[in-house]
């Protein structure tokens, strides 16, 4: 258990705004006691400015080794289907090694940028014959692995994947490394519980792939095996997956799970791009997590998500960097920013009102958002109330797990700043990253921008890669 810490900042965001001068003490992985307005004492450590830390609602840490290898043009018109064969192509090549260090490059990387917890949607479950390992954990153990050696928090999401498109049509040959039935996915659920018993305040969760993947007996037995939750879902990335749902079902995919699912915040809809004016007011009054990724979204080609209409509706979103192709939360938000203003052709789109910082309202919401995709173990009241005990809601709070981001109050884009500009710097002027230390449950694993054991992981992400390619 990490031993008790004493942390002084100049500058802290609290739930309640910014607070001057600020004394932090950690004990056992959460924040015990916060004091504001005090002066430094010679046994605190001395930093200027915290924030908490992000949650990434939604990785693939695989895929961090694609980045930057699917962007040449294909004969025909690229998408996201034909991205995702090369994709399948790509898995050929990954035994559990291979996954274990790619994954913890891109927590390390994760951490670097700010995130402190990781939803890893796991749906790789196989050898890349498609044959399952004689341990039915063998890769989610080197999830595991990786989120220990990188030191980032742990939701684990195995992934319920059982055919190939809406109406339980069999799985074709590129999917054969993420197929189960209900008997071997509920052993895998038990074999992920036993990964992650020696992380710190770890949590195994679900995920039933989406619509198309699963039939609704299927989606129903696998939510089941995690009654309190979190349940993570894509749905509506595509416009073909809306089509092919409305012609399997008669309803689109998210209108399907509102009136089927009894979506509530258990509950995390990933990208949901595609909605109409109808579901989204539904789909924000359930208190379920929209779990957006601008980036891969923008790289795939998906679309964009409705945000301005969904956040009026007292909508939760969290953040997710999916593929791994660029990982930071700052170039999230900002790209969730832009795009909106590139369809309204105004600024500041989400800034909530008159005067209100856009920085602040968006960092806010992510934090707010993804902790409830993330940390819950029983269900969290509605967005915005505060949520349950010991989980921040968008401030550092006294209970709540010492997951601290310190930004660099010298970087470029935060020099002569405070308050809310700190946050407008980061994510809108920053063009590397404005992360100074970063602390998970109470322990500093970044320092200076890098990782305690940058140089390793990066050595043996090398190894690998050059593997992989050659």
């Amino acid at each position: 258990m990490p031993s008790v810490a004493s942390l002084w900042f100049r500058s802290v965001l609290l739930p309640q705004g910014w607070a001057a001068k600020v004394r932090l003490t950690i004990e056992g992985g959460r924040i015990a006691h916060i004091e504001p307005g005090t002066e430094p004492t010679p046994q605190d450590e001395r930093h200027e400015i915290a924030v908490p830390g992000v949650p990434n609602v939604h990785s693939h840490g695989f895929q961090r080794a694609m980045a930057g290898l699917t962007e040449v043009a294909g004969p025909g018109e690229d998408s996201f289907w034909t991205w995702r064969e090369l994709m399948y192509r790509f898995l050929e090549r990954l035994g559990p090694e291979e996954v274990e260090a790619v994954s913890a490059f891109a927590f390390m990387e994760m951490l670097e940028s700010g995130f402190t917890r990781v939803g890893e949607f796991h749906y790789l479950h196989h050898d890349p014959n498609g044959a399952p390992y004689a341990d039915v954990g063998e890769l989610t153990n080197r999830i595991a692995a990786a989120a220990e050696q990188s030191g980032i928090g742990l939701t684990l999401l195995p992934v319920l994947y059982a055919h190939s498109n809406f109406g339980g049509l069999p799985p074709n040959k590129g999917q054969h490394r993420f197929i189960n039935d209900m008997d071997r996915f509920a052993r895998l659920m038990e074999a992920s519980r036993t990964a992650v018993q020696s992380l710190d305040d770890a949590l195994v969760g679900v995920a039933p792939h989406s619509l198309r993947a699963v039939t609704p007996d299927e989606w129903r037995a696998a939510v089941a095996l995690a009654p309190r939750g979190p349940i993570h879902i894509h749905a509506a990335e595509q416009t073909k997956e809306v089509d092919d749902c409305v012609a399997w079902s008669g309803r689109r995919p998210v209108e399907w799970l509102l009136e089927n699912a009894s979506i509530d915040a258990r509950w995390c809809l990933i990208h949901s791009t595609h909605l109409n004016a109808d579901e989204t007011r539904r789909l924000a009054a359930s208190g379920a997590v929209v779990g957006l990724c601008p980036v891969t979204e923008g790289n795939l080609g998906d679309g964009v998500f409705p945000a301005l209409d969904y956040l009026n509706s007292g909508g939760a979103f969290g953040l997710g960097t999916d593929s791994n192709i660029l990982i930071d939360p700052a170039v999230e938000l900002r790209a969730l920013e832009y795009s909106q203003r590139l369809i309204y052709r105004r600024r500041n789109v989400l800034a909530g009102g008159q005067k209100r910082s856009t920085g602040r309202r968006l960092f806010e919401a992510a934090v707010a958002g993804g902790n409830r995709a993330l940390r819950q173990d029983a269900p969290i009241p509605t967005f915005p109330r505060r949520p349950a005990e010991g989980i921040s809601s968008s401030g550092l709070s006294e209970g709540a797990t010492a997951d601290i981001v310190s930004l660099n109050a010298t970087h470029p884009s935060l020099i002569a700043r405070s308050g809310d500009a700190l946050l407008d710097g980061w994510i809108f002027a920053a063009r590397d990253s404005a992360v100074d230390c970063v602390w998970r449950y109470g322990r500093k694993w970044v320092s200076g921008g890098k990782h305690r054991l940058r140089d390793t992981l990066v050595s043996q992400y090398r190894a690998t890669l050059s593997k992989l390619m050659g």
